[in-house]
């Protein structure tokens, strides 16, 4: 039915070699006319191997809090989705999903998805403002979260229909666990979806306006094949550790459908700030196998002493999110006893796009070459190609076949949908040269979203917030560079008349801004200027700003 999971038994360490132009050309993924994640993906493999370990649950400190089966998991899954059910809540309807790594996120989102309704994670630094916007847009009847989540989802939500939460339930809300208990192992719809059918929705940052919503199909799972496949380098009985937030893309890239249908088992880490020594404790106990990280972590990891872990089980390490510096590659081989860290790249539009492998060649700073699938290049503007070593569009080849794995459009905006696909093509938004071997370079993005420490934010955002404050006229938003975090974001304010800037005033918009939107995107740096520089038709120049904070400092 689908493409046929490698099954190589145990945690063999070797490398597997393929010939990945062979693979281009004979990879294919058949999606029946029926499909549904959860039920052929997770209820598969359980039929297979039902002992076989699925989802291995640690606290912050590294101890096993949940070792699940697959038959674990897939239980898991029908009492979620029976107690949803009985909720009220059916297909098609939007959840509002905003937990830590903790086993019951796996049941919240399986058992959504099985029945066809439509989780949206969120992370968990998410304000009262962001919740209720995402709730304006989609009119989500239900949400599923911990008791601090419950507390910012009354405030955004008074008048929501379900709530469920994991762990002590506040008043107006109903026990997660106990819903699921009363529930027990029921029925659930035996053919829910279509492949096309939404399985999931995420919301990215932009530039010019509040989040997109990023809506893919329940065939998005089965893209994730090559995710797994290609860039981790998974096969049966691997253990994979993507270090991420649960509301992000990347938690569905290293720890949802790919890894299961390559019946890999994944971690699931509850970690709070990532210490190196936590981060090797954990590699080195649970025997990680495959391992995948922001360059941000690789940076502070290859400062601490390697000696005394055992990292021998470690076979694969993997990194997105921008190029690693050569030396932070060099470093981690010389400390792993000759490990490298494979780039991968792609979006929340997408699943791995292009990446590093081990059948080839890495060079130092390359996004790497397109995984099977996906029919990547770079163009000019009006859609040529362009010479090897030129700057241009990084687009997918998206007609006369959508590739699977593709997001479908955004949803409820169906501009910003038709912006984004021209003729044959998807276009990411991102800028890359390919060199004459195929490999990609990247070179930035066409808009300004900042990428700080693996978060993503839209600049938008925080402007919003500043020029709300009685004392900001204008605000414009950048990301500076920074050696550990990528970048930082960074505030020029022009100030409202009789206003003088200061160091106390820069404090206090820095702490309005955490409590207004999520702490992560609060300004590090402000700088209070004159005035902004502007396009013609009013429009900030925040390339303009960049660029003047990496030749000249802050004041040009």
């Amino acid at each position: 039915m689908v493409v046929a999971p490698v099954t190589r038994p145990g945690r063999d360490c070797s490398p597997r070699l393929v010939d990945l132009d062979a693979e281009r050309a004979s990879y294919r993924i058949e999606v029946p006319d029926r499909f549904n994640a959860v039920l052929d993906i997770v209820e598969t493999w359980a039929s297979e191997d039902p002992d076989a370990l699925a989802v291995l649950s640690l606290d912050e400190l590294g101890d096993v809090v949940a070792a699940q089966s697959t038959a674990d998991l897939a239980r898991a899954s029908r009492q979620a989705a029976r107690a949803l059910l009985d909720l009220g809540v059916g297909k098609g309807d939007h959840v509002f999903v905003m937990l830590p790594r903790i086993p019951e996120w796996y049941a919240a989102l399986l058992g959504a998805m099985r029945i066809g309704a439509v989780p949206m994670p969120g992370p968990n630094l998410l304000t009262p403002k962001d919740i209720a916007y995402r709730f304006g847009q989609t009119g989500a009847t239900a949400a599923i979260t911990d008791e601090a989540g419950a507390a910012k989802v009354d405030v955004a939500v008074p008048d929501l229909r379900t709530r469920l939460c994991v762990g002590a339930a506040p008043a107006g809300w109903l026990s997660f666990a106990e819903r699921c208990d009363v529930a027990g192992d029921g029925e659930t719809p035996a053919d829910p979806t279509s492949p096309d059918d939404p399985l999931l929705l995420y919301f990215t940052s932009g530039t010019v306006s509040y989040p997109k919503m990023v809506q893919h199909a329940h065939s998005y799972a089965l893209g994730h094949v090559g995710t797994a496949r290609f860039w981790h380098d998974l096969r049966a009985g691997d253990l994979h550790w993507t270090v991420t937030d649960t509301g992000w893309a990347k938690a569905a890239w290293g720890g949802l459908f790919g890894q299961m249908h390559e019946r890999a088992a994944i971690l699931n880490v509850a970690l709070g700030r990532p210490e190196p020594e936590t981060i090797f404790n954990i590699l080195a106990r649970h025997g990680v196998t495959s391992f995948c990280a922001p360059p941000t972590l690789y940076r502070r990891l290859v400062l601490a002493d390697f000696s005394p872990y055992d990292l021998s089980a470690l076979r694969h390490c993997t990194s997105a999110g921008e190029p690693l510096n050569p030396e932070v590659i060099r470093a981690w081989e010389e400390g792993t006893n000759g490990l490298t860290v494979y780039d991968g790249y792609g979006q929340t539009e997408t699943t791995c796009l292009v990446a590093n492998y081990r059948t080839m060649e890495v060079r130092p700073g390359s996004m790497g070459r397109p995984v099977p699938g996906y029919e990547v290049s770079v163009v000019a503007d009006d859609g040529s190609p362009v010479e090897p070593g030129e700057v241009g569009n990084v687009v997918v080849r998206c007609r006369p076949n959508h590739p699977i794995g593709l997001f479908t459009g955004y949803y409820g905006d169906p501009v910003a949908t038709a912006q984004s696909f021209h003729g044959d093509f998807y276009y990411t938004g991102d800028r890359a040269a390919m060199d004459e071997d195929g490999y990609f370079w990247f070179e930035g993005r066409d808009d300004d979203v900042i990428t700080s420490s693996a978060y993503r934010i839209g600049p938008f955002e925080v402007e919003s917030v500043l020029v709300e404050h009685a004392s900001v006229m204008e605000a414009a938003v950048v990301g500076k560079d920074d050696p550990q975090r990528t970048q930082i974001v960074t505030a020029f304010c022009l100030l409202a008349p009789g206003q003088a800037g200061s160091p106390e005033l820069a404090l206090e918009l820095q702490e309005f801004v955490k409590s207004s939107t999520a702490p992560y995107k609060y300004p590090r740096e402000i700088y209070f200027v004159d005035e902004l520089p502007k396009t013609i038709s009013g429009k900030i120049r925040r390339s303009e700003l960049r660029e003047r904070l990496r030749r000249e400092g802050p004041d040009g």
